[in-house]
Order: structure tokens, then sequence, then C-alpha cells
């Protein structure tokens, strides 16, 4: 038995990302769409590790991953004033208590043929 003390383990906090994807066969995107954006909420010890846990997740999923936004903590995010509902509160708190990312919506793009 080793007598090295344990490291402390950092605490987690819940991220609030959105995630542009691209196309990419299997991703399971609506004909017709060019990519989404994906409202994520991720679990990390920062949010450098949520987002690389987010991206991880969402290529696993057969999704091609673009440009990740972060919008912070749910106290971040009252900081700046905004508006959460309960039900986004609720999702939060699921990602924090499972270790998780979830996938909260998703909008997919569809190509301008106005070119």
């Amino acid at each position: 038995m080793s007598d090295t003390p344990k490291k402390p383990k950092k605490p987690h906090a819940v991220y609030t990302l959105v995630v542009e994807v691209g196309r990419k066969s299997g991703d399971g995107l609506p004909k017709g769409a060019t990519g989404a954006a994906l409202m994520c909420y991720a679990s990390g010890v920062d949010e450098a590790e949520a987002v690389r846990e987010t991206v991880a997740i969402l290529k696993q999923a057969d999704m091609a991953p673009l440009d990740v936004t972060g919008y912070g903590t749910l106290e971040e995010r009252r900081e700046q004033g905004h508006e959460i509902e309960d039900d986004e509160i609720a999702l939060m708190t699921q990602a924090l208590e499972e270790n998780a990312v979830i996938v909260a919506q998703v909008t997919p793009y569809f190509g301008d043929d106005a070119d």
C-alpha cells in the first residue's frame, strides 16, 4: 500500500456549449441540411475539459464538430444576465450528476440557394 496522499479530486462544473457541426455520413441530420448547431451541457473540471469531452463524444456519434463556443457555467451565465429556464437547470444538474454530455437542442442549417 502506498503512503502517497491521494490528489484531491477537482470539483466538476457544467458548461453550456454550442457546437457547430458539418455533414458526415451517418450523422442523423435531416436530408438537405448543411450542418447544425448543438446546444450541449457538459461536465468537466474546467471548460477546456468539457469541450474535449463533448467533441470526442460527438465524433463517436458520427458527427463532424467544426467549432465550439463556450458560454460558461450556470453561475457565469447568470452573471451575464442570461435567463435560464427550470428545464435547462434540470439538464445541467443531470449532466453534473452523471458526469455526462447532454445534447439539449439540435438546430439544423439548410443551405441558401441565392449564391
